[in-house]
């Protein structure tokens, strides 16, 4: 992610942004929000969130081993 420009914030041109550490894109008992990518069934694939502080717009990165497969994935299509 350190390569990823996410400053200033698109929504309100913030610069007072939060980073998280990995957080689980869920599955199991939750919604997954990166299916076909990666994950296990006993383990998700995960992202971080990248809140503004100024304006609230929170933002999910996947990790790039996730989106390396997204052309490949049968759940995804490109817009």
């Amino acid at each position: 992610m350190a390569s990823q420009r996410i400053s200033p914030c698109p929504n309100c041109d913030g610069r007072d942004l939060y980073r998280s550490r990995e957080v689980s894109a869920g599955g199991g008992h939750s919604p997954n929000f990166l299916p076909g990518l990666l994950g296990r069934f006993w383990r998700a694939e995960r992202f971080r969130l990248v809140v503004c502080h100024d304006c609230g717009l929170t933002r999910f990165f996947a990790r790039r081993e996730a989106t390396e497969q997204l052309p490949t994935s049968k759940k995804w299509e490109r817009c």
